[in-house]
C-alpha cells in the first residue's frame, strides 16, 4: 500500500509537466519574447521548437538558449576588461592624430583603426614581425621550439587540450621546463579540456605548472554550460613571442586522425609589440578563471622590442558575450564593406548573420571578386548543411565558392583587397559572433597579405569549385538537410 502511494506520487510528479506543458510553454515563449533581447530570427526559431517539440525543446533551451543570467556571469569580467581597455583606448587614440602621417598606407582603414581602438581598446602597434603557419606540424614544431628557449614564463590557451601524442610531447617540455624554473601556466576551456583526466591535471601540478579551466563543467565531464564556451587559442613565451590562429592541441591537428585526414589551418606567430597585447587577453582569462590571479603590471610580462623586427602593424581584437559590440564579426563586416577589388574568406562554418550575408551579396554584385573556402567534409553535420545553403546563395549571386578537399579545412578569416588580413580563432558565424570568447589579429602588411593569399590559391589545387550547375544538382536529400539547417542556423 504504502509502495503504491509512493510510486502513485512520483507519477503525479512526473505527469505535472506534462499536464501543464501549453502554460509551461506560454511562460517560457513570453520569457524569450520580452525579457530577453534577442534577434527575431533566433526568437521564431525558439518558438517553432518549442511548438513542434515541447518536452524536448524546453529542455534543450534550458541547456543552451537562456541568457538571463548572462550579465551576472560577466559583470566582474567585463569591469576588469573596461579599465584595462580605457587605459589602451586613451594611450592610442592620442597616436590616431599623426596616423596618416606616419603610414600613409593605413589611410584607407584608419576609420576601422579608430573604431578598434574605441570598441575594443585595441591599441595599433608597429615594430611586428609574423610568420604564417598553415601546417599543424610546422606550427607545433615551431611552438615546443620556442618554448625551449624561454627563460621566465610560457602561458598557453587552448579551446580543445586532447591527452593524446600531440600534448604529452607540449607537456613533456614544460615539465622540464618547470624543473628550470620557468613559469609555466595552462589555461583551457571546460568543454574543450574534458579530454584530460583530472589526475593528469594534478601531475602537472605536482610538477610545478599552474592550470586553471574556463567554465569548468558542473557535472564531471557532463558540461551543461554549452554557451559562452572559451574559444581563444594563444600562446606567448617571455612577452617576445606570441601565437594566436585556429589549431588546438590534438592529435587530428597534426593529420594523426584518419577520420579527417589532413588537417588545413592557420596560426600567426607574432614577435613585436603586439606580443604583449596579446598577453593582455591571456592575464584577463586567467584571472577570471584562476584564483591564482596574474598582476598585470609586471614589466616582464609586456616588454617591448629593443631592435627592429619587422614592418607590419597589427591590432589584436578580441570579443565575446561579456563585450558590449562584436568586435570581431564588426571587423569582418567593415573590411568587407571596404573591399574593391577582392574578398578571400576561408572559414569551416560559414552561418553569416544578415549584415555580413548582405555585404558579401552586395560586393559579389559590384563586382569584387568574392572567393570563399569551406570544408568538403562536415564535422559538425547540421553546420555543414547550414553552411552549404548560405554558400548556395551566394553562387547565385556570382562568388566564387570552394570546398577544400584535401582533408579539413579549419582556417579562420579573410584577406581584403591583398592588403590587410584578419585571422584568428573566430569563424565566419553567429555562435564566433556572440557566444564564444574570440580573439583574431587584424595585421595591415600588404607583403603578409599577399602571402595569406598565395596560401589560399595554392590551396584551390585541391579544391573543388561550386558551380551554379553544381549546385542547382543536388538532390532531394540535400535540399531538405539544406532547408532544415537553416532554418535552425540562428541556434548553431
Amino acid at each position: 500500500m504504502n509502495f503504491d502511494m509512493v510510486w502513485k506520487n512520483v507519477w503525479d510528479l512526473l505527469s505535472f509537466p506534462f499536464q501543464h506543458l501549453l502554460v509551461i510553454n506560454c511562460l517560457l515563449s513570453i520569457v524569450i519574447i520580452f525579457f530577453q533581447r534577442k534577434n527575431p530570427a533566433s526568437v521564431w526559431t525558439w518558438l517553432l521548437i518549442l511548438y513542434f517539440i515541447p518536452v524536448a525543446g524546453f529542455v534543450f533551451y534550458l541547456l543552451i538558449g537562456g541568457d538571463m543570467h548572462k550579465s551576472r556571469m560577466f559583470r566582474t569580467k567585463e569591469l576588469e576588461d573596461h579599465i584595462h581597455e580605457a587605459i589602451r583606448s586613451q594611450e592610442a587614440s592620442i597616436r590616431t592624430r599623426t596616423l596618416q602621417e606616419e603610414w600613409p598606407h593605413l589611410k584607407k582603414y584608419s576609420d576601422l583603426i579608430y573604431y578598434n581602438l574605441e570598441s575594443a581598446g585595441a591599441m595599433l602597434t608597429d615594430n611586428n614581425r609574423i610568420r604564417i603557419f598553415t601546417d599543424g606540424n610546422e606550427k607545433f614544431g615551431a611552438l615546443i621550439e620556442d618554448m625551449k628557449q624561454a627563460r621566465e614564463f610560457i602561458h598557453i590557451q587552448y579551446y580543445i587540450i586532447k591527452n593524446d601524442v600531440l600534448f604529452q610531447r607540449i607537456s613533456d617540455v614544460l615539465v622540464e621546463k618547470a624543473k628550470e624554473g620557468v613559469e609555466i601556466r595552462i589555461l583551457c576551456d571546460g568543454m574543450g579540456g574534458r579530454f584530460v583526466s583530472r589526475r593528469f591535471w594534478q601531475k602537472l601540478r605536482d610538477c610545478g605548472i599552474h592550470t586553471a579551466v574556463f567554465f569548468p563543467p558542473l557535472l564531471g565531464p557532463l558540461n551543461l554550460r554549452i554557451n559562452y564556451r572559451n574559444h581563444r587559442k594563444i600562446a606567448v613565451i617571455d612577452g617576445c613571442v606570441g601565437y594566436v590562429g585556429g589549431f588546438n592541441v590534438g592529435k587530428e591537428y597534426v593529420g594523426l586522425d584518419d577520420r579527417f585526414g589532413y588537417w588545413r589551418d592557420t596560426h600567426l606567430r607574432i614577435e613585436g609589440a603586439a606580443v604583449a597585447n596579446l598577453h593582455v587577453r591571456f592575464i584577463l582569462d586567467w584571472n577570471y578563471a584562476s584564483r591564482d590571479s596574474l598582476p598585470d603590471e609586471e614589466e616582464r610580462y609586456f616588454r617591448q622590442p629593443e631592435k627592429r623586427l619587422g614592418k607590419s602593424q597589427i591590432q589584436i581584437i578580441s570579443s565575446g558575450p561579456d563585450s558590449n559590440l562584436q568586435n570581431v564579426r564588426n571587423n569582418y563586416l567593415r573590411l568587407i564593406n571596404k573591399a574593391e577589388k577582392s574578398i578571400y574568406i576561408q572559414t569551416p562554418y560559414f552561418i553569416p548573420d544578415d549584415a555580413i550575408f548582405s555585404a558579401l551579396v552586395v560586393a559579389a554584385y559590384s563586382g569584387v571578386e568574392v572567393n570563399i573556402m569551406i570544408p568538403c567534409k562536415p564535422d559538425h553535420p547540421f553546420v555543414y548543411w547550414a553552411t552549404y545553403s548560405y554558400i548556395g546563395d551566394l553562387v547565385m549571386a556570382g562568388a566564387k565558392c570552394y570546398t577544400y578537399d584535401n582533408g579539413f579545412l579549419h582556417a579562420k578569416g579573410l584577406i581584403v583587397d591583398e592588403q590587410v588580413l584578419c585571422y584568428g580563432t573566430a569563424n565566419m558565424d553567429i555562435r564566433s559572433f556572440k557566444l564564444n570568447f574570440e580573439v583574431n589579429a587584424v595585421v595591415y602588411d600588404e607583403k603578409e597579405a599577399v602571402k595569406m593569399v598565395e596560401a589560399f590559391q595554392k590551396d584551390l589545387e585541391v579544391c573543388t569549385c561550386i558551380t551554379r550547375d553544381l549546385y542547382a544538382s543536388r538532390g532531394l536529400i540535400v535540399r531538405f538537410k539544406e532547408q532544415v539547417c537553416r532554418l535552425l542556423s540562428p541556434l548553431l
